[in-house]
């Protein structure tokens, strides 16, 4: 079976590449995704499987596929939203939604994963197990779509969830991989400081909340430096400084936003400790008022090892023309959604390279001249078949 799912792959490559393109002109934003999920339906329309739209809070799809035998029940996921982004490519299958791009190559997850899901539709007589494909909305927004569509109990059966990210950390042809924590979890926090405006020329008779917002920005940057342990993995990032007003006037408020990253639940607990913690003290020292909202999003992305040595098993022993190169790589700094499933199953989340040809450095996720080497489409469908077959040991 396995020879034969990478030539059904091989020949359908150039219609992953077609799909992509047309997800790429399409782009829709998280929670907003309806025509993209309609073309996902569509696609399977007339395909002997059972197929649940609407899933968790928003467009989510699960397909499920019922192999011939019994067997393990896996689950292979990929997203479909894209995101607030003016496109600056130069490709012909620009998109056509004025501020919104798939620049972070969701389209190229939902293209391989389509046709991955019909040939394993058309092979699942010898499949000796279920597999749940999920397509799933809204990964760039919390609360996301993973949450909901764990908590939805669809997928309460699989013993492992798979999926991929293309990422330009090579050239198409190389899969990377990390075991553990692979992605950092994810908070936001907003501060509202409320002081006392008043005249320029007469600070003693107001309470300057820029000043203590100054002072928060500084403040903040101490919990990297001085409360987390140098072997620990923490970002703290102010985005947004809201004091805009008028040169001569004392603002009376400001509003802080701030995107905090760290790997471990450990850390999430400290850092979020000492946001508050360091609320507190600007409120005492400045004698303003600090309203905080402080939202924990996607957890840390944590890799079983295990499961992660089997798949870099598989992919070594693929032996495939198209698969030139597995890599270790070290933990990164994005969140990803993916890390609720991976909470609740054995997991693992792994990435398919794809920088463009000839090009030295290429724009990351989320540029808006991000763009791939569509070569990596079809590597991402053969890896993930390659781990499909390794696991129900199909040769």
């Amino acid at each position: 079976m396995r020879e034969q799912l990478m030539k059904m792959l091989e020949s359908r490559k150039d219609e992953i590449i077609e799909i992509r393109r047309h997800l790429h002109e399409n782009p829709e934003l998280s929670f907003k995704e309806e025509k993209t999920a309609q073309y996902i339906l569509d696609f399977y329309k007339g395909k002997d499987v059972e197929v649940q739209s609407n899933v968790g809070n928003g467009y989510g799809i699960v397909v499920t596929i019922k192999g011939e035998k019994s067997g393990k029940n896996i689950g292979l996921r990929a997203d479909f939203d894209a995101l607030p982004i003016v496109e600056e490519t130069d490709v012909p299958f620009k998109s056509k939604n004025e501020g919104v791009m798939h620049a972070c190559a969701h389209d190229g997850h939902t293209a391989y994963l389509l046709v991955l899901a019909d040939c394993l539709i058309q092979l699942k007589e010898q499949l000796p197990g279920t597999i749940k494909i999920i397509h799933q909305h809204a990964e760039e927004v919390p609360p996301g779509g993973a949450k909901s569509i764990v908590e939805s109990g669809i997928l309460d059966d699989l013993d492992h969830v798979f999926g991929i990210h293309l990422l330009p950390l090579g050239p198409a042809g190389v899969v990377g991989y990390h075991a553990g924590y692979t992605f950092n979890g994810r908070a936001y926090m907003k501060v509202k400081i409320q002081g006392k405006g008043g005249h320029g020329s007469s600070p003693h008779m107001a309470n300057d909340a820029i000043v203590a917002g100054a002072h928060f920005v500084t403040a903040a940057q101490t919990i990297i430096s001085r409360r987390l342990s140098p072997f620990e993995n923490g970002v703290i990032t102010i985005g947004s400084f809201d004091g805009k007003g008028t040169f001569n006037v004392i603002k009376d408020s400001i509003e802080l936003e701030g995107d905090i990253r760290y790997m471990s639940e450990e850390t999430k607990g400290k850092m979020e400790r000492e946001v508050k913690r360091i609320a507190r003290g600007i409120e005492e020292e400045f004698g303003v008022t600090c309203e905080l909202t402080y939202t924990n999003d996607y957890p840390p992305l944590y890799n079983d090892p295990e499961l992660t040595d089997k798949v870099v098993s598989y992919l070594n022993s693929a032996n495939d023309k198209d698969i030139k190169e597995v890599k270790e790589y070290p933990a990164l700094s994005p969140s990803e959604d993916f890390a609720y499933y991976a909470e609740k199953f054995p997991s693992c989340f792994f990435f398919i390279a794809c920088s463009p040809k000839g090009v030295e450095e290429p724009f990351f996720n989320h540029h808006p001249k991000f763009d791939i080497d569509e070569d990596a489409l079809l590597v991402a469908a053969k890896a993930v078949g390659y781990v499909v077959c390794g696991l129900y040991e199909l040769e």
